[in-house]
Parts: structure tokens; sequence; C-alpha cells
């Protein structure tokens, strides 16, 4: 089993969708990715920043899913990330009403010395310098560096976005953004251009309509599962991310067949993620549901066929 190293935010959220609105409640990229992760019993660790004003029931909570939180510094006076939106009726698109960066401004990322040999890296979403900065304080060279990253990045950080992602394995990001960073349609075209850039591979989310996975000249897909009810879609790619990442520890086995895999467990993860909202669902999801939705998963996409 392998050791799981997660960067970035833990934060506030406060949002807005058709079916109700929420106040302060947790968020952030590394908490979704931790808590999603937890459901493989790895050992992983969060390397993050809030306030004083961050409640000391959240990190043991975090502690209690076996998360290493060690590296959440606590900045005494200062208050925690706080991000609110509102999701259009398709909650599909979204519009940020409030970002209060606070700590988050001034966050220098410390690994922890029992982490910096962790052969899985999940780099959450962030200012790619502090991305940067992660993946040059490990002491052994991971066996998988992950990234996710947005349009926000490619609008104002684009020159530092490109070195990171030039040192990375796996590129994870929505359909808008490939198009953006590749300045191809074709997604197909998207993940080729995106490959030279240095990733091996490229997972592309496209939201209710499931996800790709790209390497060479192989593209494997899994679709989402159809949901009666979607509440909040906040942290559903970074419930994905740490699905994803998180199976990948469990197994350390980072072929393209067990990626696959990987994916299947993420999409079945993000599933969950939508159905509360904030980080709700995930805090209390057991093995049993997690099961008995792979199975879900699997009757949605397994069919035979007489070839003649």
């Amino acid at each position: 089993m392998s050791k799981l190293l997660i960067v970035g935010t833990v934060a506030f959220d406060a949002i807005e969708t058709p079916f109700g609105k929420t106040d302060k409640i947790l968020g952030g990229a590394a908490t979704y990715i931790g808590l999603s992760a937890a459901n493989f019993n790895i050992s992983s660790a969060i390397v993050s920043v809030v306030g004083e004003d961050f409640p000391e029931e959240y990190i043991k909570m975090l502690q209690e899913k076996n998360i290493d939180t060690s590296a959440i510094e606590v900045v005494k006076g200062g208050k925690t990330f706080f991000w609110s939106g509102r999701y259009h009726n398709d909650l599909n698109s979204r519009d940020t009403l409030e970002t209060q960066l606070n700590v988050l401004a001034d966050f220098s990322p410390v690994v922890p010395d029992h982490f910096k040999d962790a052969e899985i890296v999940m780099l959450g979403n962030l200012h790619p310098l502090v991305q940067l900065s992660v993946i040059n304080q490990m002491t052994v060279t991971p066996k998988l560096i992950a990234l996710d990253t947005m349009n926000f990045w490619m609008d104002n950080a684009l020159d530092d976005l490109m070195k990171v992602i030039a040192k990375v394995d796996v590129i994870t990001i929505n359909d808008e953004e490939a198009r953006q960073l590749s300045g191809e349609y074709s997604l197909v075209k998207a993940a080729r251009a995106i490959e030279k850039m240095g990733p091996k591979y490229i997972v592309i989310k496209k939201g209710e309509h499931g996800a790709l996975l790209f390497h060479k000249d192989e593209v494997f897909f899994a679709p989402a599962l159809p949901l009666e009810e979607v509440f909040d879609p906040t942290g559903a790619g970074d419930t994905f991310a740490g699905g994803f990442t998180g199976f990948l520890a469990k197994t350390g086995d980072i072929s393209f067949e067990n990626m696959k895999k990987a994916v299947i467990h993420a999409s079945n993860l993000a599933s969950f993620s939508v159905e509360k909202f904030g980080t709700e669902r995930m805090e209390n999801l057991n093995r049993e549901e997690v099961r008995k939705r792979l199975l879900e998963f699997k009757r949605l996409t397994q069919f035979e066929i007489e070839l003649s």
C-alpha cells in the first residue's frame, strides 16, 4: 500500500442551488479529496492552511477518517479561506458571489517529513507555484503525481502552470478546461495536445456525462451514474480526484488497466458527493453503500453482444 500526500484548500463554502442554500459549511479541495480517498483505508496526509476560526471538530473528523492533519497549519488570528457561489438551474454552471483568500493568500506549504517519500501525490487546485513547491520538497521521486487545475490559472498564471504540468504524470480537468488549455475542441485532439505538455495520462471530467481517460493511443470512458437528485456539485471533481488517487494508492498499481478501475471508483464516489450539501454525504458514507453502487455501475456498463 502506498502513502498518499494531498495538497489543497481546507475551507468554508456558502452554497446556493435551486434546491436550497447553506451558510458557512466545510469545504475545500483537500477536504473532499481526503474524505474520498479515506474510503480505501490508506495512509494519507493533507497539507493546507486554515485560520483560528476553523472548528476543531472538523480537524477531529478528518483524523477519525485516518487522515494525517499534522500539516494543516493553523494561523493564529487568521481567517479561513471562504468561497460563496450560486448554481444555475442546470447545475453545470455557477456564479462566484464572493471569494476571501484570507490565510490562503500567504500559504507556503510544508510537506511533513514522514510524507516526503509518499508514492502518490495529489496536487489539488491551487496556485501553480504552490503546487510546484510541493513537488520540490519530495525527497523521493513519487511513483505518480496527479494535478488538478482550473481555467483561472490558465488565464492568470499560464507560464507557471505549464512548468507544473511538465512535471506531473496525470492531469485531471473538465472538458471546458481541456479545450482552453489545448486550443482544441475535439477532446481526443485536446488530450493528445496536453500529453505533449508532459503528463502521461489525461483525465477529462464531463460532469453528469462521465469521464474520459487517455494514454497514448488508448482511451477509456466511464459513465456517470444517473441520479434522481443532485443537490450540490461543488466537490464532485475533487471527490473524483480523491477516489482516483486513493484507489491507486491502495493497489500500488499505476498501469493503464488499473487506472480504468480507478476511474470507475472515482466516478462512483463522486456520485455520492453531490447528494447532499458540502461534505455531509462523504463524511457519513459507509462501505456497504459504496459496494452496492459499484454493482450498479457494473450493471450499467456491462453487456454481451455477438459479433458475426
